[in-house]
């Protein structure tokens, strides 16, 4: 049996694969904006009804990034509790009317990307030439509209089971927050041993937090992949998720620490380019080329962030697709062992 594909192969193909269906980038990164423009939609009308009805001062609502901002209306709507149930209400419509659009747009993107990948060839051999980007090229509206329709359901199902799972996660950690706190409060140093413990917990609990969701958001990606390539139900879907990374675990888990390790630097370089923009904006006149300059970096981000799951996608796929054949090859029967009948003397 041939070995698996080495983790600089998969990578190159999925990257390749990726690159070769860019629309798919586009529209990832269209999907997921929209997403957030739409949750913006409840919060201005939340800064409308607590400047309004409630009389709270435009300046003091609007400072600060948009979490500031839910966090002052929230505050502010406290006062009114009729209020802030439809705030929360309406909230709550938005996300989950917008998420299930990014879990049906999902369903056409990874059909296309493995069917592509399916087809492409030795794409990641040397040398590589236009007529191989060009056969890997399948993105079209007709198959992704195909996708949509055929994993919808299973896909929003999935997608739902991923909001229950960061709800859950939400709520057991302020639980914990609350709870610590607390308990450092009922302690005789008060508030000095409450302040200690947050300065030394809280890097900690964020960090355990970034490491679930990023483990949570992984799984969730390789049981996408499982449904759409072998036309599975969420449950087994996980359960051969399960089996994959079994069989495949030190190739899995390069794919995931290489993309891991691109993500943080890409993350770190924005955060320095932000930083530097920044510094541009205090000069007077230049200043004024801020906002292209924030609108650029921004869709370089988004941009590049899609094209990275994309690629870890289409590696997965690769590795995911030996291991099915490796399966297939284990199941063929000893056809020497099978033989029935009278033997020849």
């Amino acid at each position: 049996m041939p070995h698996p594909p080495a983790l600089k192969a998969s990578l190159k193909r999925g990257a390749f694969v990726a690159a070769a269906n860019w629309p798919l980038i586009a529209v990832q990164f269209i999907a997921e904006g929209t997403l957030k423009l739409l949750l913006a939609v409840p919060v201005v009308g939340g800064i409308f009804l607590v400047v309004l009805l409630l009389g709270a001062d435009v300046e003091d609502v609007m400072a600060g990034d948009v979490k500031e901002i839910i966090s002052s209306v929230v505050g502010a709507l406290r006062a009114n509790p009729v209020a802030l149930g439809f705030f929360g209400a309406s909230f709550m419509v938005v996300l989950l009317g917008a998420s299930v659009l990014t879990f049906i747009v999902k369903g056409g993107t990874v059909a296309i990307l493995a069917d592509a990948e399916a087809r492409a060839g030795p794409i990641e051999r040397p040398p590589l030439r236009l007529a191989a980007l060009r056969r890997a090229n399948l993105t079209n509206i007709e198959p992704f509209l195909s996708g949509c329709r055929t994993f919808w359901q299973r896909y929003v199902k999935l997608g739902l089971c991923l909001l229950v799972v960061y709800a859950v996660t939400a709520i057991v950690f302020l639980f914990l927050g609350f709870l610590v706190g607390g308990y450092a409060l009922s302690g005789s140093s008060g508030v000095l041993r409450a302040l200690l413990g947050w300065i030394f917990a809280a890097p900690l609990a964020l960090s355990v937090l970034v490491v679930w969701i990023t483990l949570v958001n992984f799984l969730y990606l390789l049981t996408q992949m499982a449904i759409a390539l072998e036309d599975v139900g969420v449950r087994e879907g996980m359960r051969r998720v399960a089996q994959f990374i079994r069989g495949s675990l030190r190739e899995v888990a390069g794919i995931f620490g290489v993309v891991l390790l691109l993500v943080a630097i890409t993350t770190i370089a924005s955060i320095l380019a932000t930083a530097g923009l920044g510094l541009i904006a205090v000069v007077p006149f230049v200043g004024l080329a801020m906002v292209p300059l924030q609108l650029g970096a921004w869709l370089l981000r988004g941009v590049v962030f899609e094209y990275l799951a994309l690629t870890a996608l289409g590696a997965y796929l690769t590795q995911y697709r030996y291991y099915l054949h490796s399966l297939a090859t284990l199941r063929v029967p000893d056809t020497a062992s099978d033989v029935s009948g009278p033997r020849l003397a």
